[in-house]
């Protein structure tokens, strides 16, 4: 067994997709061109993502078409055809993404008594890291609370933090920078770990999609009902106009929460926060200033 004592191990592709996922649960693999704004996505189980054929395909759009090569971290139902949270089958994986003083998170995460060792170590460019743990009964909540929690103490990109999230696949290009840098992977450990493994407060670290998904309740609705995900994007934004962040930076949050979920991620959010200033500037010229718990208005029109 791979413990703390023991010399990091490297993996190739079909190395890590082997030790790392089960052989006949269903995944979603992306590639996306961040050049041309193009994303493709295939779901396949693990075995199939690993055959020859397969990985040829990948390399192709890696290599010859300037692809960077993705996979989801969470196994999908059965009969699932898109990558939300709604699809996710199970929770086999937790990870953080670091790109701010990542060599330094990073070595805080290995001696940290909070988390346990990783199990697998991406090394993403020059100084950006992926982590990721194996992990078995750990409910979709559970783990997203999980997620925003250590994205706080390690300094992991708070963007990251869905269970829907796709990570980087080994011996693929990143395709991201004008020098490219081939995705490595390091085993630390192949221990699998549980909720009580993960010593870390959860309670109240909630994002700001998360909290406002638990105390507002829909305006105008007598039965509480859950909002739609693009209400809960509106909402999101409205609320940080009202705290004054600047426009820019919701439009980055939004998108890179939705990446992979909308066709163009960038226009969608664009658009949320438009329709959101015109609400903000209407309600702060009849009412006021707007407050920061102000909710959708019934018969507002959301993109689903």
């Amino acid at each position: 067994m791979t413990d703390a004592l023991t010399p990091a191990k490297k993996l190739g592709a079909q190395e890590y997709l082997g030790a790392a996922f089960r052989p006949s649960d269903l995944h979603a693999v992306l590639v996306r061109n961040p050049r041309r704004g193009e994303t493709v996505q295939r779901i396949a189980t693990v075995a199939r993502i690993a055959e020859p054929s397969f990985q040829e395909w990948l390399h192709f759009k890696n290599d010859r078409e300037g692809f960077d090569v993705y996979i989801g971290m969470n196994p999908l139902k059965p009969a699932a055809r898109t990558r939300t949270k709604e699809d996710i089958l199970s929770i086999r994986h937790l990870y953080l993404d670091l790109d701010h003083e990542a060599a330094k998170s990073l070595a805080t995460i290995e001696k940290s008594p909070h988390v346990p060792r990783p199990n697998y170590v991406l090394s993403t460019s020059g100084n950006k890291f992926q982590v990721i743990w194996r992990v078995d009964g750990i409910a979709q909540e559970q783990a997203e609370a999980l997620l925003r929690a250590m994205a706080r103490k390690f300094q992991g990109d708070p963007a990251a933090t869905d269970s829907a999230r796709v990570l980087r696949i080994p011996g693929f290009a990143n395709k991201k920078y004008d020098d490219e840098y081939i995705v490595k992977a390091e085993q630390r450990s192949d221990r699998v770990h549980n909720w009580r493994d993960f010593k870390l407060r959860t309670d109240n670290l909630d994002s700001p999609y998360q909290s406002y998904r638990r105390t507002s309740p829909r305006r105008g609705s007598t039965d509480g009902g859950a909002l739609s995900q693009s209400e809960y994007d509106w909402a999101f934004a409205l609320r940080s106009l009202a705290k004054s962040t600047d426009p820019d930076a919701i439009i980055r949050r939004i998108a890179d929460y939705r990446k992979g979920e909308k066709h163009d991620a960038l226009d969608y959010a664009r658009r949320t926060v438009a329709k959101a200033q015109a609400e903000f500037q209407g309600r702060n010229t009849a009412d006021g200033p707007a407050r920061d718990d102000q909710t959708p208005a019934k018969g507002v029109e959301f993109e689903q």
